[in-house]
């Protein structure tokens, strides 16, 4: 069975929510290669005191240690919110094929770079579950502000 972006998206939703739970920044990711899950993260930089530790770096890591290769061009990530420029430079350095994220990030997103950051072949898709993704997040930091 194929699975499709939505079904996939979900289920870095739940990733994300694992974060949102651990009072990090509800970001979650997967790594799927041929249909397969192979790595998957949420954002735990407060819990091991690691500013690298995003959701994608961890999927990366793990994805990585799966195939046992540090390329992954048959790879897609998906991912809630859209990659930050750290993130998008190590999605570059691994040959990530297809980056599908959620939310786009108008604060830190690695759109906001003018120049190319993901590697030339890799595909982009964003929206998926656009609006549960962006919810989540702004009502993390919603509740950080009536703290």
């Amino acid at each position: 069975m194929i699975f499709t972006d939505e079904y996939y998206m979900a289920l870095a939703l739940k990733e994300a929510t694992y974060a949102f739970e651990e009072d990090e920044v509800p970001v979650g990711a997967i790594m799927v290669c041929n249909n397969k899950i192979i790595g998957k993260g949420y954002n735990q930089t407060e819990r091991l005191k690691d500013v690298t530790a995003h959701a994608e770096m961890l999927a990366i890591t793990a994805a990585a240690n799966y195939l046992g290769t540090k390329f992954l061009e048959e790879c897609t990530l998906y991912v809630t919110l859209e990659p930050c420029v750290m993130c998008a430079a190590a999605l570059r350095w691994a040959r990530v094929g297809r980056v599908v994220y959620g939310a786009s990030d108008e604060k830190a997103g690695y759109s906001l770079i003018q120049q190319p950051i993901l590697h030339p072949k890799t595909e982009v898709n964003h929206g998926i579950h656009e609006h549960e993704c962006s919810v989540l997040v702004t009502e993390f930091f919603r509740q950080k502000r009536i703290k």
